[in-house]
């Protein structure tokens, strides 16, 4: 059986990582910053992931709407596809450029324990990676290179983790990614339907071989899409009603917090109680929001040396 240190330690950690010596004094972050992780692979996974809706949407538009001769028929789809597009590409946007929770870096000092307040016989720890005191439930991830609290996964294609604060907007994307890949295969059978029915040269304007071609792309990426964004969807919805992150899961840990019901769950990861925000990328998705709109300044001091640090009691 794991001892309560070895289990809150991250998985990650590495004899040989970053030692006490190499680590930053404590980072004063402004609010309001774009949050953006350079790195390649999710750069590039997000990249892909913008050019096959603006692919898609291409091909919606031009092959099988705009050449259609029901008027209604064109409006009502195109409108209805292209504001589920343009919501699924906004909770991406906001899923990549939002701090997903992010622990400050370098306040494992003695002064800022001292300031936290805590009671005698407590134990911190404190990550061997970026020096920072760790929150319950925060873990570290190798490619943000900080703590995230209660963090999901790291997910390239949206290049950033999912944690805390950014975990409505990647829900939001998977959902409405999988909406419109649902309506995109239901639109190209209907034009295939169509256009078996009348002929082929009348139905596009590309012609038919580059029409075929298109749409069994298109059928193709929308039936991978809707696979994979439904099962994510269903993950993350789960994740949030057990109140248990897809790391904690796969670590099977012991839950040292107090569960909350699935229905608080879901208003505190989507921001108070059900409304149209909700499924809007454009609302914040936590319902505490600091207002004192000062930086928070960490007492400044040199960074400690143990994992673990444990309150002395009082003495008598």
């Amino acid at each position: 059986m794991r001892t309560p240190v070895s289990r809150f330690r991250d998985v990650e950690r590495q004899s040989n990582t970053l030692q006490p010596a190499q680590c930053l004094p404590p980072c004063h972050e402004q609010p309001n910053i774009m949050w953006f992780i350079k790195d390649a692979c999710g750069i590039v996974c997000a990249v892909i992931t913008w050019f096959l809706v603006f692919f898609a949407d291409f091909v919606v538009l031009f092959v099988m709407l705009i050449p259609s001769k029901n008027l209604t028929y064109s409006l009502v789809n195109g409108t209805l596809y292209n504001s589920l597009a343009f919501l699924a590409l906004a909770s991406h946007f906001r899923a990549m450029c939002t701090d997903p929770g992010a622990v400050p870096k370098g306040n494992a000092t003695k002064e800022y324990i001292e300031s936290l307040q805590l009671k005698p016989g407590q134990v911190v720890y404190k990550c061997p990676k970026c020096c920072s005191i760790k929150p319950d439930r925060a873990h570290h991830c190798s490619v943000c290179k900080r703590c995230i609290r209660k963090m999901d996964h790291h997910c390239p294609w949206v290049n950033n983790c999912v944690g805390e604060s950014n975990q409505k907007y990647f829900v939001l994307f998977t959902m409405y990614i999988s909406l419109i890949s649902l309506h995109t295969l239901v639109m190209v059978v209907l034009h295939f339907l169509y256009c078996f029915e009348d002929d082929w040269t009348k139905c596009s304007s590309f012609s038919p071989p580059a029409t075929v071609i298109l749409l069994i792309l298109l059928c193709f990426e929308g039936l991978l899409f809707l696979i994979f964004t439904s099962v994510m969807f269903g993950t993350q919805i789960h994740s949030i009603c057990t109140d248990e992150t897809g790391i904690e899961r796969l670590k099977r840990e012991d839950p040292a917090w107090e569960k909350i019901s699935s229905w608080e769950a879901m208003k505190s990861a989507f921001g108070g109680p059900l409304s149209v925000a909700w499924m809007s990328p454009f609302t914040d998705c936590t319902c505490q929001k600091d207002t004192s709109g000062h930086v928070p300044v960490f007492p400044q001091g040199d960074i400690i040396e143990e994992d673990v640090i444990e309150i002395p009691l009082a003495s008598h």
